[in-house]
């Protein structure tokens, strides 16, 4: 790691003043290590309002720059193996244009996803990507994120419409118009989406807006077995039911969520459904999931239709796996995710079971199953080498099986520095052309350096 120049640290001092920091506790809180992986801290922190100039300052220096916004992604995107800047910019928060009429605004990159809706919140519309955390903006695009309501809505990668980029030399380019539909050269906007901060800094992003539904209803159902609760979302997915959520959790995870909020629900396979639309509509879709579910051995459906009901519903799931620390005090969990296509779901989590029943750790299973995306948290042990190499080999051969099922190794968590070997695996020489892309628009590896490369992929 090669110390950054006093000259580049009097520079970005002269511009940022207290918003540049070295202090080793503000390193320390933007090291990203993600849930197993070690933290990396940088040797600098800027807390950025606007980025051309700093981004300048550092690649006149050789400075690597680390993209930063909420520091909740999960494979260590956000660490810094080779030192350098951390670019934070959560400070870059304001919501640029709002075009009710179009369904569309413009946001800077360090908004975040909660804090756009509550702006939102009179306007009839909503921003739906939910990945669960509060996440940034600029960081969702930047991991192609998606979450609760892509089944029925889309991700990142349909909800973005343009983005303006800082590149590795300073230029400040804008990726598209607002038109909903173009053929107007490369399709830039998703180069950027989904490169993980690889390729330039995200200033902000345009976005697609939607209507809020008029009428909302959640239901909850437990399963004799994650097949049946597996199948149920499949027919219904093939059915043509528009499911604006579809999620599951198993056992393991039903019993953490009762230990951490004190309900009471029944601890065995579960899905947690949403429906929206008119009221006529949601009737009538929930009553076909309700038969449905029937038929997979589903019990009783028990409704969340108020919205304080239903936001209870929901900070369940959202937190069940921070819940499940409560399964083993002191353990530090691992959370890997796949996906694969839906028709091989049911059998990829049947087996994936049958693997985590040898685990000599707890781990539970829960995921967006509407659309093929699962996670598995391991809950191991921080101070024994033996259970880290246990849930290595684990998520290696859950990987393998994704992929087998001509499934992805990583549905929403990205690659980062985690699952770089696993993409290899997945695409092959399709990651020596992202490599060339990288070594075009980046030639001395200063984006990010570390990350979806292995390090002789990136030299």
């Amino acid at each position: 790691m090669i110390p950054l120049s006093d000259s580049l640290q009097s520079e970005l001092r002269e511009l940022l003043g207290p918003r540049f920091s070295t202090a080793a506790a503000i390193c320390d809180q933007h090291a990203g290590g993600g849930m197993h992986l070690p933290p990396l801290p940088p040797q600098a922190v800027a807390s950025v309002e606007s980025l051309d100039k700093i981004v300048r300052a550092c690649a006149a220096h050789g400075a690597p720059i680390i993209p930063f916004g909420a520091g909740t992604s999960l494979e260590c995107h956000v660490g810094a193996p080779r030192g350098g800047v951390c670019m934070d910019v959560s400070a870059m928060k304001r919501v640029l244009r709002l075009s009710p009429e179009d369904q569309d605004c413009t946001v800077e990159a360090g908004l975040t996803r909660i804090a756009l809706n509550e702006h939102l919140r009179h306007t009839g519309l909503f921003f739906p990507v939910d990945p669960g955390a509060d996440a940034t903006i600029g960081g969702m695009a930047s991991t192609r994120a998606s979450g609760t309501t892509t089944l029925r809505y889309g991700g990142m990668r349909e909800n973005v419409m343009a983005l303006t980029v800082v590149t590795p030399d300073g230029r400040v380019i804008r990726t598209a118009q607002r038109a909903r539909k173009s053929s107007a050269g490369y399709d830039l906007t998703h180069l950027f989406v989904g490169s993980e901060g690889t390729l330039g800094v995200i200033a902000d992003v345009t976005l697609r807006l939607h209507a809020a539904p008029e009428a909302t209803s959640a239901a909850v159902c437990a399963f004799k077995s994650p097949f049946g609760a597996a199948s149920t979302a499949i027919d219904a997915v093939q059915c043509g039911l528009p499911l604006a959520r579809a999620e599951y959790l198993d056992a393991v995870s039903m019993r953490a969520v009762n230990r951490a909020f004190s309900t009471a629900y029944a601890e065995a396979d579960t899905l947690f459904l949403e429906f929206h639309g008119s009221p006529e509509e949601v009737a009538y879709y929930a009553e076909r999931a309700r038969s449905i579910a029937n038929e997979n051995g589903g019990g009783a459906f028990q409704w969340a239709i108020e919205t304080e009901a239903r936001n209870e519903l929901w900070k369940a799931r959202h937190n069940a796996g921070f819940a499940t620390l409560s399964l083993r005090p002191g353990a530090r969990p691992w959370s890997t995710d796949v996906c694969v296509p839906i028709s091989q779901l049911a059998r990829c989590i049947e087996t994936t079971k049958r693997d985590i029943a040898d685990l000599p750790f707890p781990a539970a299973v829960l995921g967006h199953i509407g659309d093929g995306n699962f996670h598995v948290i391991l809950l191991v042990d921080p101070e024994s080498a033996d259970e880290r190499i246990t849930a290595q080999r684990f998520n290696d051969r859950l990987v393998a099986r994704a992929i087998e099922a001509e499934g992805t190794c990583t549905g929403e968590h990205g690659v980062g520095l985690g699952k770089r070997e696993s993409l290899r695996h997945e695409l092959g020489e399709a990651v020596t052309l992202m490599r060339d892309i990288k070594r075009a628009l980046d030639p001395r590896d200063l984006m990010n350096p570390g990350n979806i490369f292995l390090p002789d992929e990136a030299a």
